[in-house]
């Protein structure tokens, strides 16, 4: 079986939040906390395009430019998934998977 492509892995990573995020009623959460379920949710996809963009790259430049751009995106959403977590919308679980997943993402980003 081939290894998976960090576009696959970014989809997969994107779903697996997305099906914990659609689980909250964000009409009922705190303005500031429905923001940042909007702002997760965007950055899943920027990631998600990101390593799209990654995959389809021509030149090994260009793959170095979207790397880094990737990453960047990355970090980001960990920040926030962390920030979530204090608000209690992803359990200690799923912090560590989303963690991992991340952290396994950035490195097949070399």
């Amino acid at each position: 079986m081939a290894a998976k492509t960090p576009f696959d892995q970014a989809k997969e990573l994107s779903n697996q939040l997305i099906r914990i995020l659609s689980q909250l009623d964000v009409d009922v959460l705190p303005r500031d906390e429905q923001r940042l379920v909007a702002t997760i949710k965007r950055q899943l996809e920027d990631v998600r395009l990101d390593a799209r963009d990654y995959d389809f790259a021509e030149t090994r430049a260009e793959q170095q430019r979207n790397a880094s751009v990737a990453k960047e995106s990355l970090e980001k959403l960990r920040a926030n998934i962390l920030k979530a977590s204090e608000f209690n919308l992803f359990g200690a679980v799923d912090v560590a998977m989303a963690s991992a997943h991340i952290e396994q993402l950035i490195s097949n980003l070399e």
